[in-house]
This record gives structure tokens, sequence and C-alpha cells, in this order.
């Protein structure tokens, strides 16, 4: 019964934001085109994804004197990423931050994010957001009636475990370890020897709590605004990969703005993003001092080891299937 009612809420939900879409434009005191756009998300509102929305809100507001405001639909009010995107390609949605976890399994050059080991740091993963073959992969979402306009960041993933720190592959082999449904992360630890096992985020806190999970693949900003920290006390910043979101809109949406107010969303979206990942990269420290302070035993993987090897063939795989990744690879390597 509960779970009909959830299902039933959320449908509704997405019901009003239809039906509030089709009303979206209207005119304004000089007859321009006035705008109330919607944007959904699975974070909560403390996130960092959701203060880049909000930040986006006040840049479009600003940039088209009042003419565009932005309505936010956090924390998977709106279903989940697939039925988000579902309402993209409709046009029943305006504007999406979806997980490139989830993006990765429609679009596989997006894999390329999740190479292990490539990144020792955030602000490492940021100075590829504006390179050419990152473009390439927000390009080729036009296919699926998005609009790829930029990437912002979680933070690096990192291992939280409810028993003893992570050094080598030998020390998280049998163990379930909760990840996202992403095909890199599920082939890196199944190679590695764990049990990857997928779920989504409202379900990681009982089940760290009740021992389903050992541990989980996680960013800080995720670790501390749901607070898995209160049922897992032992956490290795291991950087072993980069979670991006992908900023999308729909297409049909953008090719019915003007050229004057499609520039509008484009200014506002870049300013945006370009606190969103500053913002970030100052949160790494203060999330870290955060868990510290609440207790969270905290270790350094400082040799790679045995993972090495893992990285590299999980590395040469993707790169064999996708020249895409192959030159994201080449070039985030030399830097």
């Amino acid at each position: 019964m509960k779970r009909m009612l959830h299902v039933l809420a959320i449908a509704f939900v997405v019901f009003l934001a239809a039906c509030s879409n089709d009303n979206s434009e209207t005119n304004g005191k000089n007859g321009e085109a006035t705008y109330v756009f919607k944007l959904g998300h699975v974070t909560q509102e403390s996130h960092v994804w959701h203060q880049t929305a909000l930040k986006f809100g006040e840049e479009l507001e600003k940039l088209s004197n009042g003419r565009m405001k932005l309505q936010i639909y956090p924390a998977s009010q709106l279903g989940q990423e697939k039925d988000m995107v579902q309402q993209l390609e409709t046009g029943s949605l305006d504007f999406g931050f979806l997980t490139n976890a989830y993006m990765s399994t429609r679009e596989q050059s997006l894999n390329a994010w999740f190479m292990p080991f490539v990144f020792s740091n955030l602000e490492e993963a940021a100075k590829m957001r504006g390179s050419a073959v990152a473009n390439e992969m927000l390009k080729e979402l036009e296919s699926q009636g998005l609009i790829g306009f930029d990437f912002i960041f979680a933070g690096n993933r990192h291992v939280l475990m409810k028993d003893g720190f992570v050094n080598s592959p030998n020390d998280v082999k049998g163990k379930k370890i909760r990840i996202i449904g992403s095909p890199v992360m599920q082939d890196f630890w199944k190679e590695i020897g764990a049990g990857p096992t997928a779920m989504p985020l409202s379900e990681v806190y009982t089940s760290l709590q009740t021992g389903v999970i050992d541990g989980v693949d996680i960013d800080l900003d995720a670790l501390v605004t749901e607070k898995y920290y209160e049922n897992a006390k032992y956490l290795t910043i291991t950087n072993q990969m980069t979670f991006p979101a992908v900023v999308v809109m729909s297409k049909q949406k953008f090719d019915s703005l003007s050229l004057e107010d499609q520039e509008i969303v484009k200014k506002a979206i870049q300013a945006a993003c370009d606190w969103g990942v500053n913002e970030a990269i100052a949160r790494e420290t203060k999330n870290l001092e955060t868990l510290k302070s609440a207790g969270v035993q905290v270790h350094q993987l400082e040799q790679l080891g045995d993972f090495e090897k893992v990285a590299k063939k999980i590395q040469e795989k993707y790169a064999n299937e996708s020249p895409v990744i192959k030159k994201f690879l080449e070039e985030a390597l030399q830097k």
C-alpha cells in the first residue's frame, strides 16, 4: 500500500508539472515572452547540485530582467532519472541535472568520466570540463532530444566501510559495496573482487544500518548530506573516480526559444556551473572536516598497488570500445 501511494504521489507531481509547463510561456508587458521553467534532479536541497540550480534560477531571472523564472524539483520529486529523461524528451520538463552514472547507460562516451584513478583530486577533473572531447560528449546527446550544456561535480569517489580501511583489493574482496548503476562502476568493483550492489540513495542508509551492504562507493557531499557516516565510520580517501552531473535541457523547449532567449539560457547556465564547480571544490575540504568532527575515521590511500592493474584493465577495455573515451583518457592523463 505504501509503495502504491508513493507511485501515485510521484505521478501526481509529474502531472502537475506537465500541466503547468503547458502554460510556461506567456506575454510580458512589452510583448516579450515570459517563462517559468522546470528543473529536476535527484539530490537533497543541501547538496551542491541543488545550490547550483538555485544559482541558475538567480542568473536566469537577472539576465532576462525577470522574464524567466525557475521552479526546482529536488530529491527525485518527478520520479527517477529515467522518468525525468522521458519528460525532457517530450518537453514536459525543461531542465535536468542528471547523474553521469545514469546518462552513461544511454550514451557510452560519458563513461569516460568514470575511468578509474585518472584524477587525483576534483580540481584535475574540473579542468576537463571545458575540453573539446567533453563538448563532443554533450553534442552526442542531441540525438536523444537533449541539449547538453555542461558538467558539474559532486566530488571524487571514495570508500566508506563499516569495518576497516581500504589499502588493497583484498580489503574489499567479497564485500558488498553499494554503487550507482553504472557499467564502469560495476566492472571496476567486480574486477577488484567485491560484490557491487546497485541501489538508489534512499535505500543506502538503512542498508548500512542493517548490514545489507558492507560499504559505499560515495562522494563526500552525498556522504555528508545523506548522513551515511552515522552507520559506518571508516572512510578511505581513494579518489577512484570523479562524479559529474550532466546539465541538460529539453531540445524541444530550447528550439522553441528565440535566439536571444537561447543566449540568456546559455549564459545563465555557464555562470551557474562555473559557480557550482568552484563550490564543489571548496566543499571537498569542508566536507572532510565535517566528517572528522562527526567522528569518522579518515585514511588516505597513498599507494595504488594492485588497484593500478585493475585501473589499466578497465581503461583499456573502454578505450577500445569508444574513440571518444580513448581521446579523453589521452588528454586527461597528460594533465
